[in-house]
């Protein structure tokens, strides 16, 4: 089973996307820690990936999209995964998808969280980073408005997005995306 996570910062997509992991034995796909990952052991991918960083740019889509298939086409990500952080733009989205076809794979369910905007900002300056002042934050929910965002009409045009309500406690969010998993396999044919 393939799983995207989609939602701003702060909407808990790290914290839902791990404890569906543990419950459905798969692996949880940080594309932030794979990066860092593949930084770490040299990797030709990693030294093109750290060029981009090092120089304060975003690692460009292609190069993102090798990373996340070579993943995927390893043992680790033969039974499935899910992906947080990625695809982030619909040019990434795309990209996967055509090489997902190419294997005969699919995104199965694409879960999108939802979450009151003075909800995330509380949020975000509560979890105390470095980088979660108010500025920071702002400019992080821009990004995602103008980068992400677009990937809501990508995915439920294709007929696998499912919005959850991300409002909640922890346990309640999650039971509300268990149900979302379970319409959508019924929905499977």
């Amino acid at each position: 089973m393939l799983i995207v996570f989609l939602g701003p910062p702060g909407a808990g997509k790290g914290t839902q996307a791990e404890r569906l992991a543990r419950e459905l034995d798969i692996p949880h796909l940080s594309t932030g820690e794979l990066l860092r990952q593949e930084m770490a052991r040299e990797t030709e991918l990693g030294r093109e990936a750290a060029q981009y960083l090092h120089q304060g740019k975003l690692v460009p889509d292609d190069v993102m999209v090798d990373i996340v298939m070579q993943w995927l086409e390893s043992d680790a990500g033969e039974g499935g995964a899910i992906l947080d952080g990625f695809p982030r733009t619909v040019p990434q989205a795309e990209a996967l998808e055509e090489a997902l076809r190419r294997r005969g794979q699919q995104i199965d369910c694409v879960i999108r969280l939802t979450v009151d905007p003075d909800e995330l900002r509380r949020r975000l300056l509560q979890r105390g980073r470095h980088d979660d002042n108010r500025e920071a934050i702002e400019r992080r929910l821009q990004i995602y408005a103008r980068q992400t965002r677009p990937l809501v009409d990508f995915y439920e045009a294709r007929g696998v997005l499912e919005t959850v309500d991300g409002m909640g406690s922890p346990e309640e969010v999650f039971e509300r995306i268990r149900q979302a998993i379970q319409r959508r396999q019924l929905q499977r044919p």
